[in-house]
């Protein structure tokens, strides 16, 4: 197999989307998580940008072990002497320095010409080169720059000391097809190419940068410069996820990496939630309905065999199992597989009755839960529950702190708690807990937006985890603690006993 370097830059590039910076500590976590997926290079910061930006690298460099940290400069001498002072701790470093080289960039940013460029791209690798033996030099807008050109530049850089050099599509301008051949171009044109590696750093203004990526890997690149959920400057950068199963599930390729996929949920969800940035539903891999099936047709075909509609298991990217959605467009099959969920059994005469009773309730609702299901047969997953939901009071308002006193019905007995919390939520939850003595983890919180009013229903649905097993429960009440609470119920509910 040929090895493909993962370069993760969403500590740098990925953090320059307004409104999701993150402080040195949430940076510190992230970088953690990003060695246990097993990128090979974590660009850590920008230095010179700013005192956040140097510590920040400082701090990573303490607190990872075995990936390169990367500090990223211009062509200018004080800039390297920063990253070179932010990078002393790492334990393998890298400074990663560059200058644009497009005639855009050399006529209006620069005001200056090619052979100039190319001085201070030589004068730049080379003063790098003092304090690093691992020298990345980027070609800014190489997108946009004359091949022949280009390719002075990276011959330049090599014989400088160059040990990477970065071919940007900064501004996702390019065609896959015309990225690659830039690519092919300086794998087939560059004196010495074998003693650097090409790398990618494709921009998705046009929606391309994943599939420019691999064109470019296909081509020679064998490294690709990616960010967690494809997050960057305005429409974002490479999606890491995506670049990553591409090559898994395409492996006659014969290119593989270094990345443990069955982290790639657990870091999306942590990048996610870190920087505030939701993930789009479809969003590939990643995305909550990535493998989430709504259509009768698929609906069948991935209940008799996943490989009809899925042509990667969700356990390989850390997602426990596929999702099937019931919606008007689900057929009987998917019906009766929820139904055998909790053990209801039907003759295809009964089943087709309920099934029609269904499909005028779905074509009222966007989604038919499971507890529409229940009720259309005549169950109430309430009254099937071991644990159910007697009583619950908060109290909670400015100036005092949220307390909440609940009663449960275990199998007929009941059982009294109560507890403080850091909101009514919280407090309603640890009350639960002061009874359900169980080692829980809550992995997911989301609520539904009311949208309707005041009095409408929220609704909420909850992730929790109960030795090492993922379980997600459901609730809906027109108050939102007490919705919370009964999805937390649902959960345990669904333990296996």
């Amino acid at each position: 197999m040929d090895r493909l370097y993962i370069f993760d830059t969403t500590l740098r590039d990925g953090e320059q989307v307004p409104g999701c910076q993150l402080n040195t500590v949430e940076k510190i976590h992230v970088a953690r998580q990003l060695e246990l997926l097993g990128v090979d290079v974590i660009e850590a910061g920008f230095p010179i940008s700013s005192p956040g930006d140097f510590e920040s690298v400082v701090q990573i460099s303490k607190a990872v072990t075995w990936p390169t940290i990367c500090a990223l400069t211009r062509a200018v001498e004080k800039d390297i002497d920063c990253a070179a002072e932010a990078l002393q701790y790492a334990k393998h470093k890298r400074i990663h320095t560059g200058i644009g080289t497009s005639d855009s960039h050399i006529l209006y940013k620069f005001k200056s010409n090619r052979d100039e460029i190319i001085e201070r791209a030589i004068a730049a690798t080379r003063y790098a080169k003092r304090y690093v033996e691992d020298v990345e030099f980027y070609c800014e807008d190489a997108g946009r720059t004359d091949n022949e050109y280009l390719a002075r530049v990276v011959e330049a850089v090599i014989k400088a000391g160059a040990t990477v050099v970065n071919i940007p599509d900064t501004t996702g301008y390019c065609l896959p097809e015309e990225y690659g051949a830039k690519i092919k171009y300086l794998m087939d044109h560059v004196d010495g190419i074998d003693r650097a590696i090409l790398s990618t750093h494709c921009h998705n203004d046009l929606g391309m940068a994943t599939a420019n990526s691999i064109a470019g890997v296909l081509n020679g690149a064998r490294q690709v410069e990616t960010t967690i959920n494809g997050i960057g400057e305005r429409a974002g950068n490479t999606s890491q996820e995506e670049v990553v199963m591409i090559l898994k599930c395409h492996h006659d390729l014969g290119i593989e990496t270094n990345i443990n996929t069955e982290k790639i949920y657990a870091t999306s969800r942590m990048v996610s939630s870190l920087m505030n940035m939701p993930v789009q539903a479809n969003k590939a891999i990643v995305g909550k309905n990535a493998f989430a099936h709504s259509s009768g047709i698929h609906q069948d075909g991935v209940l008799k065999n996943a490989s009809t509609y899925e042509i990667m298991n969700p356990k390989d990217v850390g997602i426990d199992s596929g999702s099937i959605i019931l919606t008007a467009r689900s057929g009987r099959a998917a019906l009766r597989h929820r139904l055998e969920i909790y053990d209801i059994k039907m003759n295809e005469e009964q089943l087709d009755k309920v099934y029609q009773e269904f499909l005028l309730l779905a074509d009222k609702k966007k989604e038919v839960n499971d507890d529409d299901i229940l009720q259309l047969v005549g169950r109430d997953r309430r009254d099937q529950s071991h644990i159910k939901l007697e009583h619950l009071q908060v109290t909670s308002g400015r100036g005092t702190r949220p307390v909440a006193a609940i009663t449960l019905d275990i199998a007929g007995e009941q059982f009294t708690g109560a507890a403080v919390g850091n909101g009514p939520v919280d407090a309603a939850i640890n009350a639960l807990k002061q009874i359900i003595r169980r080692e829980m983890t809550l992995k997911e919180f989301t609520i539904q937006a009311i949208n309707r009013g005041s009095n409408d229903v929220g609704k909420v649905h909850m992730q929790v985890e109960y030795n090492g097993v993922a379980y997600y429960g459901f609730g809906a009440n027109t108050d939102i603690v007490t919705a919370s609470v009964e999805a937390y119920i649902d959960c345990i509910n669904k333990f296996k006993k």
